[in-house]
């Protein structure tokens, strides 16, 4: 009888033991699925960031299709107003047409698009497309001298580039005629 005792301590020893080491990875493995979880957390957060930022880019740039096929159209009603004050029309229909280019600016603007200011600045090729390259002596090279399509921007983002001339100084003449 004097061994059971001992033969039950050792056997509490046994099961503690056992005890601490199964508490001990259960609660290793509760720690890898908190960390899955928080891991898996942070995607599905990162997830939901990227498909908001999707969705209001979609709703930013949702007119850009429409305002593409529009700006055509202001161009030539800059075109009519052009032509119709080179043969002297009629102030009221001038007036008119400009009312009618106003409102439509001011549209184009609501919708986000904002002209791009060309004539006078140096040439980007990021808003800019050169259509020819004249010598002038009276402007810095790589200056943009004459706009023959206006350019817009869609919220900061190309809607179409300008189309442009642009200045080149101009080569000094050679004077001596041998």
């Amino acid at each position: 009888m004097g061994q059971e005792p001992d033969g039950k301590k050792d056997n509490q020893t046994v099961e503690t033991h056992d005890l601490a080491s199964l508490l001990e990875a259960k609660e290793r493995e509760c720690a890898e699925a908190k960390d899955r979880y928080l891991r898996l957390y942070a995607e599905f957060e990162n997830h939901k960031k990227l498909a908001q930022r999707d969705q209001l880019d979609y709703a930013k740039y949702a007119a850009e299709k429409v305002l593409r096929e529009l700006l055509p159209v202001a161009d030539n009603l800059e075109r009519a107003i052009a032509h119709a004050r080179s043969v002297n029309a009629d102030a009221a229909v001038v007036d008119g047409l400009d009312l009618i280019a106003r409102q439509f600016q001011d549209a184009l603007h609501k919708s986000g698009a904002k002209p791009i200011v060309a004539v006078g600045q140096p040439f980007d090729p990021a808003l800019h497309q050169a259509l020819a390259q004249v010598d002038s002596g009276e402007h810095e090279s790589d200056t943009v001298v004459e706009e023959a399509q206006r350019g817009y921007l869609l919220h900061g983002r190309i809607l179409r580039p300008a189309l442009v001339t642009v200045a080149r100084k101009s080569a000094p003449s050679q004077g001596d005629g041998a």
